[in-house]
């Protein structure tokens, strides 16, 4: 049995009787990090491009209550830094101050603040007028006044407080992984377009080298020393090359909207961002992953602290029945007597037919609800997870590969054709056919690197993103 599995017996077998309210278990905000060392991969100069390289270490989530500080009952939208390139920090930061999400898991804190506060105060007194003997042998009997108070019995107003506290535990938990949904799916906008610029720059070059070679052909087609068919392909890649350029733009466009929406606040423009895709994290441990995601994730943090709410719900169900004390006192002037008379009323409830047993009941199977709902939060993750580690792998030896081996080898391949063109010993379609090769070669790695990231950013980030997705409480 592991930790966290002995921790939910205990927790159910304290549902078997109505617990004291003593103690109890403290779940705290959950922040976790993962610090992340770079390998730099094989640099192909043809996807070269002058730019900072961006480091990988994601920013630490802020505390629960520094982001209350800082979101009021409504967020102003926090512009764009000046400055010459966008980095992904820059990003994140503008995002998690403007982002509709966090503000709205905020305002709910607020809210079970003040629920809290509430169900913790004292009934009011009352106060009001009485008479009696109205009119007995045409006198005005005995009028006065009264004031009265319920008071509430074994501890059932602090205990209403302390379940409420779990439900604000809870929702500390939720804006915390509302913070890592937020930054996840910055890393992943930013990443997106980083991809989608260095495939419009790859598409710009690819259009001036087609370009050249349709011009090229056209001229040894005049001079009759290629044929027709010759001619043909250039212009046909020529073509492609153009294709892919405006769908590399259109993907551009699309990356940089989606990115905006995330980001929140003004609509950014198609500007560079820092950073260089080809630097890749070392390879992930499972085994060091999923231990890190059991034990820090804000979901698991959620789920037991549901667990917590239900056990404190259970020792408020507990004391129900424990009757509370109706007091009344009043004093009255007697006019047939000129006599000032006081009375004193004392009730309880006798617990004789309700003694909250259905309540007790459901507080029990609530906290076996809370517990399994531990367990499948901690089995879905694992096999979120699995999914995302697959990915990973599979985008890691693929990205290594491609910049170690693949790549370097197409781009040896087509030096040496167009080495062997101008020595006279490869044809011009060889030349073609090498261009074409490392052409697809470079859109794969581009592929394999977009891949990696994305998965890689979804692992660190806790599995969590959609953050502009509606959320369940």
């Amino acid at each position: 049995m592991t930790k966290r599995g002995r921790w939910v017996a205990v927790v159910l077998m304290s549902a078997a009787g109505c617990a004291s309210g003593k103690g109890g278990l403290v779940v705290g905000p959950v922040v976790g990090s993962a610090g992340s060392s770079l390998q730099p991969v094989a640099q192909v100069d043809y996807l070269e491009e002058p730019a900072e390289a961006a480091s990988t270490e994601l920013i630490q989530p802020r505390s629960v209550a520094e982001k209350l500080d800082e979101v009021g009952e409504s967020a102003v939208p926090q512009p764009l830094p000046a400055t010459g390139g966008l980095t992904r920090e820059a990003l994140e930061e503008m995002a998690l101050a403007n982002s509709p999400s966090i503000a709205q898991a905020a305002a709910r804190i607020r809210a079970l603040r003040g629920k809290r506060l509430q169900v913790g105060l004292a009934p009011n007194p009352t106060v009001g007028y009485v008479a009696s003997e109205i009119g007995n042998e045409g006198a005005a009997g005995q009028q006065g006044g009264f004031v009265g108070q319920n008071f509430i019995t074994a501890g059932k107003l602090q205990k209403n407080r302390a379940v409420v506290s779990s439900e604000i535990n809870r929702a500390e938990q939720q804006l915390v992984a509302m913070q890592r949904r937020v930054q996840t799916d910055v890393q992943k906008g930013y990443y997106e377009a980083l991809l989608a610029q260095r495939r419009k720059h790859l598409a710009e070059a690819l259009v001036r080298v087609s370009t050249e070679a349709a011009k090229a052909s056209k001229s040894l087609y005049d001079a009759e020393e290629v044929p027709l068919a010759g001619l043909l392909q250039t212009e046909v890649q020529q073509q492609n090359a153009l294709l892919l350029l405006q769908t590399a733009e259109n993907g551009l466009a699309q990356a940089w909207r989606r990115l905006s929406a995330v980001v929140g606040g003004e609509e950014l423009s198609v500007q560079p961002l820092v950073g260089d895709m080809s630097q890749v994290p070392e390879m992930l441990d499972w085994q060091n992953q999923q231990e890190r995601l059991q034990a820090e994730s804000p979901e698991i943090a959620a789920a037991m602290a549901s667990v917590e709410r239900a056990r404190r719900a259970l020792n408020r169900a507990c004391v129900q029945a424990v009757p509370n004390i109706n007091t009344q006192l009043s004093v009255q002037y007697d006019d047939s007597t000129d006599d000032t008379i006081a009375g004193v009323q004392f009730g309880i409830a006798l617990p004789i037919w309700n003694r909250n047993q259905g309540g007790i009941r459901q507080a029990r199977a609530e906290i076996a609800e809370a517990a399994r709902n531990v367990d499948r939060v901690e089995q879905n993750l694992n096999r979120r997870l699995a999914d995302a580690f697959r990915q990973y792998s599979d985008a890691h030896i693929m990205a290594t590969t491609y910049a170690t081996d693949i790549l370097p080898r197409a781009k040896q391949t087509f030096d040496l054709v167009q080495l062997g063109y101008a020595q006279g010993e490869a044809g011009y379609l060889d030349v073609l056919a090498a261009q074409r090769t490392f052409s697809q070669t470079n859109l794969a790695y581009l592929d394999a690197l977009g891949s990696l990231w994305q998965s890689y950013v979804q692992i660190d980030g806790f599995l969590l993103d959609g953050s502009l997705a509606e959320q369940a409480r």
